[in-house]
């Protein structure tokens, strides 16, 4: 009789270890909280503009597949983003999405990814479930990227992949043109070239943008969301690049990627792409408003070129202490505590709406007397 091998000795036989070593991405219940832990864009959309997108998704034929290509979101997106026809757009079910296929398209034995720390944590964890090395480059002081530590890194790891954030998750900062130069053309000059994807999530609050990079050389691509811009619901990413580089990915996206309600909404807010781009300009006056105020609390607080500000609390507190404490007052912001040396006391905020904003502000004034 063949001896049972128990469900752990299944699950050690079966599931690599560096898979179970993982912890799964932190999603927590925000049912009942003001929400200020995701960098979602806390305006609805106007009622006139409910209604009218109401009324279109009552004729989509969910009995039907998705377009495959879904160009009526392309179009909608080139146009918006002033995209240029030289260049292609592939679609993906949110940024994760897009990383993973290009992480599963340079999935050689030994490939690297590497990106500047404190960075996304989706580079890292994307790297680790396709089975590439991954190296993280500590930023400099003040969170700008050092140039030298990066170039010492893409020379002894010549990566396949070099994510560069621009403006940074979690940090909210712009890094110096010349030093990312630098990166992207020791990437091309390495005997094992590398890809380096500026990831531009946050584009909607910054001032400024990288398309034009991919006019200067052939080894950069750009990806973008539209979850910032107000439509985290639809999970929308986009990967903008030479239709060489597409050509390749697009062959690894699952086909009907993005579904017929996707389809159908993105394309109809891309219609209407001022709303959205009037509600970011609200974004970042608040965002000067909540930056001032932390300030004058005691925070440190580092300027942000993106939806959320991040701040290092005052010396006598602990942030894990505050953080747990607004969590009692049903206020929701992101402890970067532990995540990273360099983020020790570190809180980050999302900018909400102003009576959200008052509401934590208020709560952060009771807190700290």
């Amino acid at each position: 009789m063949t001896s049972q091998v128990s469900l752990q000795q299944q699950i050690e036989q079966l599931i690599r270890p560096e898979i179970r070593a993982l912890h799964a991405y932190p999603v927590g219940d925000a049912s009942g909280m003001i929400k200020l832990d995701a960098m979602e864009n806390p305006y609805r959309w106007p009622q006139t503009m409910l209604t009218e997108w109401q009324q279109l998704l009552a004729d989509v034929a969910l009995n039907r597949y998705p377009h495959p290509k879904a160009p009526d979101v392309v179009d909608g997106l080139r146009a918006a983003m002033q995209v240029s026809d030289q260049y292609d757009i592939l679609l993906g079910n949110g940024s994760d999405e897009i990383i993973q296929i290009l992480a599963m398209a340079v999935a050689r034995p030994g490939a690297t990814i590497l990106a500047p720390e404190p960075g996304f944590v989706m580079y890292k964890m994307i790297a680790t479930f396709v089975g590439l090395n991954y190296a993280g480059v500590p930023l400099a002081d003040n969170f700008e990227l050092d140039a030298d530590a990066m170039l010492a890194a893409v020379s002894e790891h010549q990566p396949a992949l070099v994510f560069l954030a621009q403006p940074n998750n979690p940090t909210g900062n712009l890094w110096d043109e010349a030093a990312m130069r630098s990166i992207i053309e020791a990437c091309a000059a390495n005997a094992q070239p590398g890809l380096v994807v500026m990831d531009e999530a946050y584009l909607p609050f910054s001032s400024r943008q990288h398309l034009y990079l991919l006019d200067e050389y052939s080894n950069v691509v750009v990806m973008r969301t539209l979850s910032k811009v107000g439509l985290a619901g639809l999970r929308l990413g986009l990967l903008i690049g030479r239709p060489e580089w597409l050509h390749e990915l697009d062959k690894i996206r699952m086909p009907y990627n993005i579904n017929v309600l996707t389809q159908a909404s993105a394309a109809f807010a891309l219609r209407h792409y001022p709303v959205l781009v009037q509600q970011c300009e609200q974004i970042k006056a608040t965002r000067t408003v909540l930056q001032d105020s932390l300030s004058a609390m005691g925070f440190a607080v580092y300027e942000s070129e993106a939806n959320f500000v991040l701040a290092r609390v005052p010396a006598n507190r602990q942030a894990r202490e505050l953080f747990e404490q607004l969590k009692q007052q049903k206020i929701l912001i992101k402890c970067l505590d532990g995540g990273h040396p360099s983020l020790m006391g570190c809180l980050r905020f999302t900018v909400g709406s102003e009576p959200e904003n008052a509401a934590l502000l208020s709560a952060l004034q009771t807190l700290l007397a």
